[in-house]
């Protein structure tokens, strides 16, 4: 930059496509660097603690004020900064509102941008659409446990929830698994399932795709399970389910939300392992007693057994510690590893970063003027 002038870069979501928001393969590279950064300390969220997942609005069930937002499925605004270091360098922003009633709309139920910032002065760099951005990132997170945790000859993945959330996990599946050949689905209504089905038909040749009519059927058998439900919080016991005898030994289960075991195999035999957990820890500090009602990922309860003196801090593993070499891949053979993502801005970042670079190399987006000189400096 030139200063005082400030100049940044618009990016529409036919920019972010053009710039490679879709490159899984590249984005799983991403967010495998950005969980190595983060484990040697070198990133920085929001709150006290440096590991908030952000800032969230909420609204009442009831107001005296007409205009105001009512609660419903859904409906916050939240804000996630952070910064993240190394090869990324950069300091940035995920804004966003969410309303399930926006899909009455054609809209899709969250709209997303993203704001990178100059880590010194903070000036805007690039201000940009981040609905795809979001979905591969948070579909990329996955695809490293798959990628470290997963048998190298997986053939059958099982998914419950057949959203947009599970088409990028699936993606990321295949990037690090190309040996999948079966692909099970669970869903709620015939036309999310038929879709779904129709994309895997049509972006996987020579994978077969069929619907099953419980989570049971999806997870016997997989190698592969990956849980992306919406569900509503605050009973444990209306979470989906799995069962142990459900799950195939060496399988890998991974969700981006709700999901309950029961706390025998939990504390006994499955091994936990969170994509940050420094994010757990500061969920359980900031949601205590009992996160796990608010949050509902399966790591958030080990965090709530763990607060009851039900488990030990030792029972649960960190990603980060896997890919640095602190701890080995597998702990013993044919162990059932239960990967929990919770979702962080860092992550945004680092790949919101790689695509904006990009959008500069080939001349991809709109640029924008803040100021030639600031009319206001204190």
């Amino acid at each position: 930059m030139s200063y005082p002038r400030i100049d940044f870069l618009y990016l529409s979501e036919d920019d972010m496509i053009a710039a490679g928001v879709k490159d899984m393969k590249g984005c799983v590279e991403a967010m495998e660097e950005m969980f190595k950064l983060m484990k040697i300390g070198d990133y920085r969220m929001g709150g006290h603690n440096g590991n908030s997942h952000g800032c969230m609005v909420m609204f009442p069930e009831k107001s005296e004020f007409p205009e105001m937002p009512l609660d419903g499925p859904d409906r916050r605004f939240m804000a996630m900064p952070a910064y993240l270091g190394g090869k990324f360098d950069m300091a940035g922003m995920k804004w966003y509102g969410s309303n399930a009633e926006n899909r009455e709309k054609g809209l899709p139920r969250s709209i997303l941008m993203l704001i990178l910032n100059d880590k010194d002065t903070g000036a805007p760099l690039a201000f940009m659409s981040a609905n795809i951005l979001s979905a591969y990132r948070t579909g990329a997170v996955p695809g490293v446990g798959f990628k470290y945790f997963a048998r190298e000859d997986a053939d059958t993945i099982g998914i419950v929830g057949p959203g947009v959330m599970s088409k990028t996990a699936l993606a990321a599946a295949m990037a690090v698994r190309p040996s999948l050949k079966t692909v099970k689905v669970k869903g709620r209504s015939a036309d999310s399932l038929h879709t779904f089905m129709e994309h895997v038909k049509e972006e996987y040749a020579g994978v077969e795709v069929y619907a099953v009519d419980s989570i049971e059927e999806a997870v016997r058998g997989s190698d592969i399970v990956s849980v992306s439900t919406s569900s509503p919080t605050g009973d444990p016991s209306l979470y989906p389910y799995i069962d142990e005898a459900w799950i195939k030994p060496g399988a890998i289960i991974e969700s981006t939300a709700a999901l309950r075991f029961d706390d025998d195999f939990l504390i006994n035999r499955a091994r936990t392992v969170t994509d940050n957990i420094k994010l757990y820890e500061a969920w359980e500090e900031e949601m205590r007693p009992n996160a796990y009602h608010t949050i509902p990922i399966p790591a958030v309860r080990v965090e709530d057994l763990i607060a009851e003196g039900k488990m030990t801090a030792e029972q649960i593993d960190d990603l980060g510690d896997v890919l640095v070499g602190n701890i080995p891949v597998h702990r013993k053979d044919g162990e059932i590893v239960i990967y929990s993502v919770g979702g962080m801005p860092t992550e945004d970042v680092a790949w919101g970063t790689m695509v904006y670079r990009n959008a500069l190399e080939k001349g991809i987006g709109t640029k924008l003027n803040l100021w030639e000189t600031p009319q206001m400096v204190v």
